[in-house]
């Protein structure tokens, strides 16, 4: 599937898959939904410090740039692993650069392996299956679930796979999310999370964070 580029209503731009009829990230703001739901809603709600993350999805790297940005406001030291099972082409992922410091060292770095990019941010791309990222159990603080939508790939929002976040996870650690769907809250409480609804962001009525209590 070959996605096009499409602008979002914040200025930012995303793409679309039209055999999904499916976008990355939100027509009603790229930037603003990822900046909401993954820092505002989860990376903040981590205590300072050393801070390793998951993340379902590099997709346009946009969740990983902003991070990595936030790291280097505040000085923290962020750890990023991220799944991806069909990374973007160079000419697409440069369509979308959202004009940030970094954008094309992000993309270029290497996969499969850790990519330290500045001292406040390191960055391990994985090839693959998100069940199967090769992050130490127990280790992360936080997983950012940024699959596509239930609808459009169902499989994804299952336990399987929520199994890895799970596992992946300190006692304590956050999962957030877009979605709110109810199937997929039900499997998180099934694996020990506590889950609350929060609003969404701008065209959703409600997102999910959930906090592991093991």
């Amino acid at each position: 599937m070959k996605p096009e580029t499409l602008l979002s209503d914040d200025g930012s731009f995303t793409l679309y898959l039209p055999e999904m009829d499916e976008t990355y990230h939100s027509r009603r703001g790229a930037r603003t939904e990822s900046q909401y739901v993954y820092l505002e809603k989860g990376l903040m709600e981590i205590p300072a410090g050393d801070i390793r993350i998951l993340e379902f999805g590099f997709g346009t790297g946009l969740n990983a740039q902003l991070v990595r940005d936030h790291a280097r406001e505040h000085r923290l030291y962020i750890e990023y692993y991220s799944a991806e099972a069909f990374p973007l082409e160079e000419e697409t992922w440069k369509q979308i650069d959202p004009g940030l410091d970094g954008w094309d060292e992000l993309h270029r770095s290497e996969w499969g392996q850790m990519n330290k990019l500045d001292a406040n941010f390191s960055l391990y791309k994985f090839h693959g299956d998100f069940r199967e990222t090769p992050i130490t159990p127990q280790s992360a603080d936080l997983v950012f679930y940024d699959a596509f939508a239930p609808a459009k790939q169902a499989e994804v929002w299952d336990l399987s796979y929520l199994e890895k976040a799970a596992d992946s996870l300190k006692n304590g650690g956050i999962l957030v999310t877009y979605c709110a769907q109810g199937a997929f809250r039900r499997n998180l409480e099934t694996l020990g999370f506590q889950t609350e609804r929060l609003p969404g962001p701008p065209g959703k009525k409600e997102m999910i964070r959930a906090r592991l209590i093991r």
